[in-house]
């Protein structure tokens, strides 16, 4: 697009090259419709947010690079407060992949590319005038005509606001660090620690794929009693998992952060002129605060109804992309989050590993952390 260039008329402007985003996006232009995709950040390798963590359900049914992929994942460990007694878990199966996500999201892009989607890096989205989408990139403004907008802007989405649908309340925040590591001979594990003295509300992490590591918090940003970036540094000074971990690259570290929501799927994801897909749609695990395989597979329901929009020329199409439908899909999930958010103790915290020990509480676990469940695939139209 030529400095030049001020006004862009498109079938769907999609705001935010997340991977729903750039699902969204590629989706629709390989169905034929014009697709002009804006991201502020100038590079997407840098400012990442998630720790990446992919499910087995999700390496199952769609396809990325396997060179963005860390080992596989089948071993599971759960600690209590004082980290002693802890649970292990171990599957039988392959059940997480970390995620190289700089290189995943640099991928994705050129695949959306590929497919013919318009691509803007380091372009703002200023929000919606009475006839346009106004953007400012580098050389300037840009206003774009387009049929309907996709958010895929994240937690706090602006588009969300623009188009007067619900935006999300509840929200964890998070932060991370993560280095190389030497390889040795332990087994790929993700070490999870439940103690709201760190992390209230959630949990704190070690992930070791047996290439890099991740150590990080969560939790209700007001209970952090001296700050989320406190809490990982005392974490990280006796996190579990890292006792012998070399570290190499010179001791690099790439730190992380940002919003979780965890209120599950908003209600009001969509009206005539467009939806929310991602983070923007809560489109993440409440308990388990993973959002990578719900934002490809609500892409994909996403990328059906603006093609039946677009196709048809009946805007009202997008009235079947619900979301109070798809909350019945998470009614227990949003059930533990309620519970898990009032654990204020690490007394209570503790007593809880008492039935986590049982065999019924490991059984549960396990359904949790192993289970085929996940968001539906085709969800039902109302």
């Amino acid at each position: 697009m030529g400095s030049g260039r001020r006004r862009v008329n498109v079938d769907v402007l999609v705001v935010g090259a997340g991977l729903a985003g750039l699902h969204t996006a590629t989706l629709l232009a390989r169905r034929g419709h014009d697709v002009l995709l804006t991201e502020r950040r100038p590079r997407l390798d840098g400012a990442i947010r998630t720790t990446g963590i992919f499910v087995r359900r999700t390496l199952d049914d769609f396809e990325l690079p396997a060179d963005c992929l860390g080992p596989p994942i089948r071993r599971v460990v759960l600690y209590p407060p004082n980290r002693r007694r802890p649970v292990t878990l171990v599957s039988e199966r392959d059940e997480y992949r970390v995620g190289d996500m700089g290189p995943l999201y640099v991928d994705a892009a050129r695949t959306a590319t590929d497919a013919g989607v318009r691509v803007l890096l380091g372009t703002r989205y200023e929000g919606r005038g009475r006839s346009s989408f106004l953007l400012t990139g580098p050389d300037g403004p840009i206003r774009v005509r387009a049929r309907f907008v996709v958010g895929a802007d994240g937690a706090r989405s602006r588009v969300a606001r623009d188009l007067a649908l619900d935006r999300n309340q509840h929200l964890l925040a998070g932060a991370e660090e993560v280095f190389a590591i030497g390889a040795s001979d332990r087994p790929p594990t993700f070490h999870c620690v439940i103690d709201p003295a760190i992390a209230p509300g959630y949990l704190a992490w070690v992930v070791d794929d047996g290439r890099h590591a991740h150590v990080g918090v969560a939790g209700y940003a007001d209970r952090f009693p001296h700050g989320m970036r406190r809490a990982l540094t005392r974490f990280s000074a006796a996190a579990p998992g890292l006792d012998g971990v070399e570290r190499t690259d010179g001791g690099e570290v790439e730190r992380r952060g940002g919003p979780i929501p965890v209120g599950g799927v908003l209600r009001r994801i969509s009206c005539v002129d467009g939806l929310l897909v991602g983070d923007a749609a809560g489109a993440v695990s409440p308990l388990t605060a993973g959002g990578l395989d719900p934002c490809l597979r609500l892409s994909e329901h996403a990328a059906a109804v603006l093609d039946d929009a677009l196709s048809s020329g009946r805007p009202d199409a997008l009235a079947h992309y619900d979301g109070a439908t798809l909350r019945a899909h998470f009614r227990g999930r949003l059930a533990l989050r309620h519970g898990l958010a009032h654990v204020r103790s690490p007394v209570v915290a503790a007593a809880a590993f008492a039935v986590l020990r049982t065999s019924p509480g490991q059984a549960a676990a396990r359904r949790i952390l192993f289970g085929d469940a996940s968001f539906p695939n085709r969800p039902v139209s109302s």
